[in-house]
C-alpha cells in the first residue's frame, strides 16, 4: 500500500509545546472558577451579592435573580478575562487564528450575552420549580432541562451557530450530490449543505452533521473544501455520519439525561444539607447558586474521564463506519494525518492525557485501525 498509509508520525515540538500550554490553560481556567465558586460561599459573599441583587431588582423575585445571575457572571468574565486573552494570543502565536482584535472582543461580548440569555432561561426555571415544588423539585427541574437540552440542540444550527459564525448554501454542485448520495446511504435526510466560513477566524479545518430533525445539515468549513480532495472531504463526512448510523446523538441523550438525574439528586442532598445546617434560609434562596454550580463542576470533573472513554468509543465505531463506505481508507488517512498537521494535533498524546483529556481516540490510534482496515481489504476485499 502507499507510503502514506503508514500512520507513525512523530509530533511537532510545536504541536507539543502548543497543546500542553492548551492544557494548562484549561486546567488553570478551572482552577479559578472552582476558586471563585468556593470562595463565595465560604466568605460568605455569596450572601451580600444576593442583598445587592434585591436591591437592583426592586426586591422583586424573579428580576433580584435574574439580577444576581448578571452579577455572577460579570464578575467570573472580569477573573477569566486575562486566560481568555491568553488563549486567543496563543491562536494567533501559532499562526492558527486570523482573527482580529477586534472581531475577538466582539465575539466575547456575544458569548456573554448568549451566556446570559441562556443562563436566564435554566436559573429562572430552576428556581421556580425550587419555590412551587419544594420536595420534588428536582424531579421536575431534570424533565424541563432536558426539554430545554434538546430544543437547543435543534435551534442551534440556525439561531446560535449564525451569531458567531457566516454560512452559505454549498455552490459546488458535483461534490452536493456526492455528499448526500453518502448521506441518503446512511440513512440520513440532510436539510441542505453549508459552506461554513471559518477563515475568517481561524486556519484549522472541521466539519460536523449538526442538528435534529428539520434543523439537520451538513456544514464544511471552507479551510476543509479549499484543501482536501472531494474523496477526503467523503472520508471525513462518512466519519461524521457514522454517529448517526450508530445512533451516538440518540446514546449519548440518554447518557446526559441519566448524569443530569443523578446531578439533579445530588444538588437537591446538598441543598437539603446546606439549609439544614443554616447555610441558608431556605431551597429558594438564591444565594445557594454558587452551589449548585459546585456540585455540577465536581461532578463534571469526576466523570470527565468516563464520559471520554464513551465518547472515544463512539469515535472508533464512527471509523470503523467511514473505513466500510468508502471505496479505499487512502483518502481517510491523507485527510486525517492532514487535519493534524493543519490544526496542529497531536498524533501521539501520552497514555493518561488521552485517558483524561481526550475525546477522540490518538490519531496515531485511528491511522493504525485505518491501515489495518486496509491491509485486510487486500487479502480479503470481502471482509
Amino acid at each position: 500500500m502507499a507510503d502514506e498509509l503508514n500512520p507513525v508520525q512523530a509530533d511537532s515540538p510545536e504541536a507539543h509545546r502548543y497543546n500542553s500550554i492548551r492544557r494548562w490553560l484549561g486546567v488553570i481556567d478551572f482552577l479559578v472558577g472552582l476558586a471563585f465558586l468556593i470562595t463565595l460561599l465560604v466568605t460568605g459573599w455569596t450572601n451580600w451579592l444576593r442583598d445587592l441583587a434585591y436591591r437592583l431588582g426592586f426586591q422583586n423575585y424573579s428580576l433580584s435573580l435574574f439580577m444576581y445571575l448578571v452579577l455572577l457572571l460579570v464578575i467570573s468574565k472580569v477573573l477569566g478575562i486575562g486566560l481568555d486573552y491568553y488563549g486567543f494570543s496563543l491562536e494567533r502565536r501559532f499562526k492558527l487564528s486570523t482573527q482580529r482584535f477586534r472581531s475577538w472582543v466582539w465575539d466575547e461580548v456575544k458569548g456573554f450575552l448568549v451566556g446570559l440569555v441562556l443562563g436566564a432561561v435554566v436559573v429562572e426555571v430552576l428556581y421556580f420549580t425550587l419555590r412551587q415544588w419544594p420536595q420534588h423539585w428536582w424531579m421536575l427541574a431534570w424533565a424541563l432541562f432536558m426539554g430545554l437540552f434538546i430544543i437547543l440542540a435543534q435551534l442551534a444550527p440556525v439561531v446560535l451557530f449564525p451569531i458567531f459564525y457566516k454560512f452559505e448554501p454549498l455552490d459546488d454542485e458535483d461534490l452536493r450530490r456526492r455528499l448526500v448520495v453518502l448521506s441518503e446511504r446512511a440513512g440520513t435526510r440532510v436539510r441542505g449543505i453549508y459552506r461554513w466560513k471559518l477563515s475568517e477566524k481561524s486556519k484549522k479545518a472541521n466539519a460536523a452533521l449538526t442538528g435534529l430533525g428539520a434543523t439537520r445539515r451538513i456544514i464544511l468549513a471552507d479551510t476543509l473544501l479549499d484543501n482536501y480532495s472531494p474523496e477526503e472531504i467523503e472520508a471525513v463526512l462518512a466519519h461524521e455520519l457514522g454517529h448517526h448510523v450508530h445512533r451516538h446523538i440518540l446514546k449519548s441523550i440518554f447518557v446526559q439525561a441519566g448524569i443530569t438525574l443523578f446531578g439533579f439528586w445530588a444538588a437537591n442532598w446538598t441543598l437539603h444539607y446546606a439549609v439544614d445546617q443554616h447555610l441558608f434560609e431556605e431551597l429558594s434562596d438564591f444565594a445557594n447558586l454558587p452551589l449548585l454550580a459546585l456540585v455540577s463542576v465536581v461532578l463534571s470533573f469526576v466523570l470527565m474521564p468516563a464520559l471520554n472513554a464513551y465518547s472515544r468509543f463512539n469515535e472508533r465505531q464512527a471509523d470503523r463506519y467511514a473505513f466500510e463506505s468508502i471505496a479505499s481508507v487512502e483518502p481517510f488517512i491523507s485527510s486525517m494525518n492532514k487535519l493534524a498537521e493543519q490544526n496542529l494535533a497531536e498524533r501521539t498524546p501520552s497514555k493518561w492525557v488521552e485517558w483524561f483529556f481526550h475525546s477522540h481516540p490518538a490519531i496515531s490510534r485511528r491511522l493504525a485501525a485505518a491501515k489495518e482496515w486496509g491491509r485486510k481489504q487486500e487479502i480479503n476485499p470481502q471482509v
